[in-house]
């Protein structure tokens, strides 16, 4: 049986933190998979991705809630349950297609969602999500921080965290930084610059339905304000770049060593 690259990823990461993106001896070949609460997570944390799509590692997406809840009623008429939801899948695809990750690549986990539109916390969904995770065999997940006021990001780490043990797998997951996470650990950055920013907000803008909410309800787009929380992450290391994606490390199971 080959031996599993979570190991050598779990060695690449094992340095003095912070750590940079850009100095890390990743391997070849990795299995990367983005477990997204909603769409639009995959796109907040691209310029990283972009990095391993580009090494030519195996990039896959998985958006485990539509969140119809997020669209305004005056975005599409008539603004039913369904018709949301296919509306915010569509600007994922939208995304992805200008991101260059293939069709294929792209999964809608739709888990069964409560009156408010968030996904339930039942062992369906558990099942469900283990059994992509499964599918997959990442050697990295990526994701947004548990430690979140958004309840869609609370969740999709609890899946995680409660799958990780039972999977026999071994994997290391970055928590990213986002506009509503309350505390987390700085242990890795992707640094980047305007060039990268305007690729990156083009993404973000795709998501047509966020970003006018966020002009409606903030006065400034979707791309504005994830590209404010990356300034915020670079800001502290001056020279680097002015922009800059965070991310926590998180072993993965119990059952495999820790970093």
């Amino acid at each position: 049986m080959p031996k599993s690259l979570a190991e050598d990823v779990r060695r690449a990461l094992a340095g003095e933190r912070p750590l940079f993106l850009e100095l890390l001896c990743w391997p070849a070949g990795l299995r990367v998979l983005v477990l997204a609460p909603h769409p639009d997570d995959f796109d907040a944390i691209a310029v990283t991705l972009r990095h391993f799509h580009q090494r030519g590692d195996e990039v896959r997406l998985a958006v485990i809630s539509s969140s119809w809840s997020g669209v305004e009623d005056s975005f599409c008429s008539p603004p039913t349950t369904d018709r949301k939801a296919a509306l915010r899948e569509q600007e994922q695809r939208d995304s992805c297609r200008l991101f260059g990750l293939p069709e294929d690549r792209l999964v809608f986990l739709r888990l069964m969602e409560d009156d408010d539109g968030h996904p339930v916390d039942d062992e369906c969904s558990i099942a469900r999500v283990r059994d992509h995770i499964l599918g997959v065999r990442p050697d990295m997940v990526l994701l947004p921080h548990g430690n979140d006021t958004n309840a869609g990001h609370r969740f999709a780490f609890r899946m995680l965290e409660r799958c990780a043990g039972s999977m026999g797998i071994c994997f290391t997951a970055l928590l990213n930084r986002d506009p509503k996470t309350v505390e987390m650990r700085s242990d890795l950055y992707t640094f980047f610059g305007e060039e990268e920013a305007s690729w990156k907000a083009a993404l973000l803008r795709c998501h047509r339905s966020q970003h006018r909410r966020n002009l409606n309800m903030r006065g400034h787009g979707l791309d504005e304000r994830i590209l404010r929380v990356n300034r915020r992450s670079a800001a502290e290391f001056i020279g680097r770049g002015p922009y800059a994606e965070e991310f926590e490390i998180w072993p993965g199971p119990a059952s495999c060593p820790g970093i």
